[in-house]
């Protein structure tokens, strides 16, 4: 199934412009009103992320994308004519733009893996023109963060998967560090960015040495619909395959202690954490799993069947995609939780998983927060959150968790 997306119809009738993974890739094409293709306006083994605007004066469209380096976004520009692709941004990181009616100016906030982001203006040629702000506060200079650094992991079938960590501010190569995985995971999300991160949870676990871990898989939004494909009928099985290849690699370095690799995610990352506990048990030791799907055969048909086709047309796919298939490979340990009242992943998800461990007389942990939804709200999140982090100081540090 082909998606078209981003659709501009032009002014003077003449056609139409959109994005489209017709190719396996995200790329622009132009087409005449009686859906006749006129141009394939980018083509390449990398992805368009939106049409930002389409200059039918000057007949070009200003789009961003991933051209020169994949985990950056930047500004660029091509004409109707599919020709040259001019980068209008230049600084390695992640851009979010937006470009004024005549195409003379955009605005531009950016930022990297280490560095907070900053709003600037330009002119149609890339030039500055000057900054309008920046995110960096005087405060952030007083505190000693870990590095983040990024890099590519090649599976052994050859993909190379853009992967990140956040090291200890004090990292010693001669120690041993737990590794914790976050993912989310889905088909087409993209986790691994050259930007900035406000969520800060990756500094603080890392100040207390533990490698942050992150890495997209060969379904992720990188690969385009080929790597979409890999989803079809298949949820769950080339998540667990490539980060289960992270895992034989982050093997493979003296500093990873490889009797401690967490995982956690909530929603989709629970099910990751799930399958990852279950299916991945021989390279995963921990995980805390929040929300989960377990089965698919419990989630709703119209996100489902979109990638498994219904359980009748796909048995084995169904089969192989569910935490409860597995639970009998159950070794590390595991905690979950999850609200009373989640009207997007209902509760019998995770009912059915604690049904089965317990047959099995698997030791896990489990966490239920009474009319709470899809994810903890305050107050409760507060309690969600420090027994999250209490769960990694005690398994990965043998240590209480204070919460002052």
């Amino acid at each position: 199934m082909i998606f078209f997306e981003d659709i501009h119809f032009l002014k003077n009738k003449s056609g139409f412009i959109l994005r489209s993974q017709a190719d396996g890739n995200d790329h622009i094409y132009l087409f005449d009103m009686n859906g006749k293709l006129k141009k394939q306006l980018t083509k390449g083994e990398w992805n368009v992320g939106n049409i930002i605007l389409v200059d039918e004066e000057n007949s070009r469209v200003y789009f961003d994308g991933n051209k020169d380096n994949m985990v950056d976004n930047q500004l660029y520009v091509v004409g109707f004519d599919g020709g040259k692709i001019t980068a209008l941004t230049k600084i390695s990181g992640t851009h979010k733009t937006s470009v004024s009616p005549n195409g003379k100016y955009f605005y531009d906030s950016h930022s990297d893996i280490n560095t907070p982001g900053k709003l600037d203006i330009y002119d149609n040629n890339g030039e500055l023109i000057r900054n309008l702000g920046n995110s960096k506060a005087k405060e952030f200079d007083e505190y000693k963060l870990g590095k983040a650094e990024l890099f590519y992991i090649q599976t052994d079938d050859g993909i190379n998967l853009p992967a990140m960590w956040v090291l200890p501010p004090n990292f010693n190569p001669n120690k041993k560090y737990p590794v914790l995985f976050a993912v989310y995971g889905a088909p087409g999300f993209v986790g691994v960015r050259n930007s900035f991160s406000g969520y800060l949870d990756r500094y603080f676990l890392s100040q207390s040495d533990i490698i942050y871990f992150e890495v997209d898989h060969r379904g992720s939004g990188y690969f385009g619909g080929k790597g979409k494909d890999f989803a079809h009928r298949n949820l769950g099985k080339w998540e667990i395959n490539d980060y289960s290849e992270a895992v034989k690699w982050l093997r493979t370095k003296p500093f990873v202690d490889s009797t401690k690799i967490g995982i956690t995610g909530g929603s989709y990352g629970g099910y990751v954490t799930c399958m990852a506990l279950t299916a991945g048990a021989d390279y995963f030791t921990h995980g805390v799993a929040e929300y989960s799907v377990t089965d698919w055969r419990l989630y709703d048909n119209v996100y489902t069947e979109r990638y498994m086709d219904t359980p009748e047309e796909n048995p084995e796919g169904y089969k192989n995609g569910s935490a409860l298939t597995y639970a009998n490979k159950y070794k590390g340990l595991l905690r979950i939780s999850h609200g009373t009242l989640d009207d997007n992943v209902h509760m019998q998800n995770t009912i059915q998983l604690v049904d089965k461990l317990t047959n099995m007389n698997k030791h896990f942990e489990l966490m239920l927060y009474p009319n709470e939804r899809h994810g903890v709200r305050f107050p409760k999140w507060v309690h969600a959150q420090t027994e999250y982090v209490r769960f990694w100081y005690k398994n990965f540090l043998g240590k209480d968790f204070v919460n002052e």
